[in-house]
């Protein structure tokens, strides 16, 4: 260890001696700074020449050769054809190896991994086989830093086309959905937690000029989560259905029985695809139980009994799976789950559980989406008039827009289940017909509460 630690200090002394050594280059001194002005106006062709004796000559000088290089790499590969383009590609991808070898805290080994991997996919110079492959080796050897959105869909992807060429197995592609939405979950999580956290403080409008900018960025990038997740769901498509699932599964049990990450995960894809009647699930559940009694396990537990008939039975495993879990961000899951499983069953359990899946995280923007179903779909049960019955669905349209306030990821699904409650709800012309304008109306069913009706 001492010796590791002198060789490190070494290499340290080396790098701050070598930065010194050019900082005291005045023929680079110079050159950065004409350069750093033209780059600040984006007249890139202008700074190419003085960043390139700065690059290639002291660059360890500034972070800017590496920040401001890139961006005028890529303004000269735009610009140009052939040959000549190729060379500038090739030049951006040499700079993003060198910046991690000058500058490693500031490039990490999947942000130059990721960096190389989209400049040949935007400029069509790389194949599935390759993007796979790099993509794997640095979402596995530094997973923490892979967070870009684009390239978590295309190491997704690219293993469905393999897939579908007959080059990688299904089974490898289900893995692999769950290790990168786990990921891009456990990356939401964090920009959703900071979003509640100042959602109080716009409500009451105290919000200062650096927290709006992070409520602001926050969104953008849970927005962007939100949409690759879409893209990613949709590329799996049909293959997570369970006639896939049932028989790959079926194969691989006696190998995998004793595999618990295995056996999690494929109950868990069994039960988010309504597979739960089938003879498997209740065997892939008594393994799980075997190896791991969780909350988890507890919860599919009370699906099997739910399924049976057995309602009192049910609730207990869902209770217990709820007291097990000590992860309010899991418990949220559980209940959400749990919640889901009775949505077509009791509206009022469900939403009773959508609930407990809220008060663990305020950040769960699904359980409010699933109680917006619930509501929109009890309109019939809700009213003695057709005024009173679709009134409903203007709680529905609230508790929907309230999904993608406290999680952004969701704005999509969020606004498109608004807007068709809102479609559904009284016109003008029905609140005018009423005379309920600007009155409250309570609703006399499961749902309780009450809406005020829209002011004319």
């Amino acid at each position: 260890m001492k010796k590791k630690l002198y060789i490190a200090a070494i290499a340290i002394m080396g790098v701050v001696g070598l930065g010194n050594a050019q900082a005291q280059n005045p023929e680079c001194m110079t050159n950065l700074s004409i350069y750093t002005e033209h780059v600040k106006v984006k007249n890139y062709e202008a700074a190419y020449t003085p960043w390139k004796m700065v690059y290639d000559n002291c660059p360890a000088l500034n972070w800017a050769n590496f920040l401001y290089g890139e961006r005028i790499l890529k303004d000269r590969i735009k610009k140009s054809e052939g040959a000549e383009k190729e060379a500038n590609i090739n030049a951006l991808m040499e700079l993003f190896d060198k910046s991690a070898q000058y500058y490693p805290a500031k490039n990490t080994v999947a942000g130059v991994a990721i960096d190389k991997v989209l400049l040949k996919y935007d400029n069509k110079m790389i194949s599935n086989e390759e993007i796979y492959s790099s993509l794997d080796k640095a979402f596995n050897e530094d997973k923490a830093n892979f967070k870009n959105p684009k390239a978590l869909y295309l190491y997704f992807s690219s293993l469905v086309d393999l897939n579908s060429e007959g080059k990688k197995e299904l089974e490898e592609v289900f893995e692999k959905y769950d290790i990168i939405t786990e990921k891009i979950e456990e990356e939401n999580d964090t920009f959703t937690a900071g979003i509640n956290k100042l959602l109080p403080k716009e409500d009451a409008g105290t919000l200062t000029s650096k927290e709006k900018r992070q409520l602001s960025s926050y969104t953008s990038y849970s927005e962007s989560y939100g949409k690759i997740t879409e893209s990613i769901d949709s590329k799996l498509g049909a293959l997570a259905n369970c006639e896939n699932l049932i028989p790959l599964y079926e194969k691989n049990y006696e190998a995998k029985k004793g595999d618990v990450t295995w056996v999690k995960r494929a109950v868990s894809r069994m039960f988010s695809k309504e597979c739960t009647e089938d003879p498997l699930f209740k065997k892939l559940f008594e393994a799980q139980l075997a190896l791991e009694p969780s909350a988890s396990a507890y919860m599919y537990g009370g699906t099997l009994k739910n399924n049976a008939g057995d309602t009192k039975g049910a609730m207990a495993d869902f209770n217990k799976a709820l007291e097990l879990e000590t992860d309010s961000r899991k418990k949220s899951n559980i209940a959400l789950k749990i919640a889901t499983s009775y949505r077509n069953r009791n509206k009022s359990a469900s939403r009773s559980y959508a609930q407990k899946a809220l008060d663990a995280n305020p950040s769960n923007g699904k359980a409010y989406l699933l109680i917006a179903s619930l509501y929109a779909n009890s309109a019939n049960d809700c009213g003695n008039t057709a005024f009173e019955k679709r009134a409903i669905y203007w709680k529905a349209e609230d508790i929907a827009r309230q999904a993608g306030r406290v999680d952004p990821s969701l704005s999509g699904k969020s606004a498109q289940a608004a807007a068709s409650y809102a479609a559904k709800a009284p016109s003008k012309t029905d609140v005018f017909n009423s005379g309920m304008a600007g009155k409250t109306l309570t609703f006399p069913c499961w749902v309780g509460g009450s809406v005020k009706v829209p002011s004319l």
